[in-house]
Parts: structure tokens; sequence; C-alpha cells
């Protein structure tokens, strides 16, 4: 069981609106809602404009809330290419505030964040919703779906980071087995 309390950011990311939430998860296990909001930009503005607000506001959220690490949407493809162009750009300046505060990001794609809370990859976002507002105990669902879907990433990343945890000491641990292994051989000669 963990003995301290673990905070996770979650992040949607897009130029037009970034939802971001940030979840904390207790000794005992129980996930909590911290805050959640939108990062809103105008279409109307530059783009170096967008970035740097959407920079600027993810720099205060870090700041303010100081997660353990950061989980973010992984998107595999758009279906326009400006919009793709834009939230690799968004992702971009997201991910530099990130390194600049010294946090581990980790990428979820939308399927397994679906799996992971509605155990199916095929979810739509109204079942995403009801999971969020049921594993959090909420009064009402998330919304938008940019901040719904950020809580979704937080939940989802929550849930599997200590095993992932786990497995990464297990798998270290066997590498230098193994390693002391091929030293002693060596050493013998065989």
């Amino acid at each position: 069981m963990n003995q301290k309390t673990s905070i996770v950011l979650g992040i949607d990311p897009g130029l037009d609106r970034t939802g971001w939430a940030v979840l904390s998860r207790d000794p005992r296990n129980k996930l909590s809602l911290v805050a959640c909001g939108l990062i809103h930009t105008e279409p109307g503005q530059d783009l170096p404009v967008r970035l740097n607000y959407i920079y600027g506001e993810l720099q205060k959220i870090l700041a303010q809330y100081k997660p353990d690490q950061v989980a973010m949407e992984q998107n595999f493809f758009l279906k326009r290419a400006i919009t793709m162009a834009n939230t690799v750009m968004t992702r971009g300046v997201i991910i530099l505030a990130c390194e600049q505060a010294g946090k581990n990001i980790s990428f979820y794609p939308p399927k397994r964040v679906k799996m992971q809370l509605c155990g199916s990859g095929a979810a739509d976002k109204k079942q995403v919703q009801r999971m969020v507002q049921l594993t959090l105990n909420l009064d009402k669902a998330p919304s938008p779906d940019d901040v719904a879907d950020a809580v979704a990433i937080a939940i989802c990343h929550q849930k599997t980071a200590p095993l992932n945890q786990q497995i990464n000491v297990q798998a270290a641990f066997l590498a230098k087995i193994k390693a002391a292994k091929a030293a002693q051989l060596k050493k013998f000669g065989k």
C-alpha cells in the first residue's frame, strides 16, 4: 500500500480547449478530485499568443497544485491536418512546461483510458463521464468533455501507476540479477 498521498495532473490537450484535472490518491487508495478546469484560447488570436497562454496557465497549475506526476492523452490520429498540427504544438508547450517543472509525464491512448474506466475501449463520452462521476462519487459528471477526459486520464494513471511502478522495479531487479550472473560466468571463463 502507498505510504503517502499521490497527486496527478491529468491533461486532455487541445489548442482551443485544454482540459485539466488534479486528482489525489490517499494512502488507503481513495481517489479524490482536487480541482479541474479548462484552458480556453480564442480562435481569432495568433498561434504563438495562444500557445504562450496555454504554457503560462499550465505553469500556474503546476505551481499551485504541485502534482507528483502528469498524465496526458496520447493522440494517434486526428481528422484534419490543421487540427493535428495545432494539437501537436499544444502538446509540445505542455511537455515543455512539465519538463521545466521537473514532472514525469505518462501518456495514455484514449482506448486504454476508456478500457480502464468502463471496461471497453469503445465506450462513448457519456459512459466515460458517468464512470468518472461514479468513481469519484461526484454529484454530477465533470463538464465540458475536455475536463471530463482530463479527469478520466488522471483516474487511469492513478489506478495503473502503482502496478507499473512495481513492474518496473521487478524488471530492474531481474536485469541486475542477469548482469550479475553474466559477470560471474565471465569471471570463471564460462
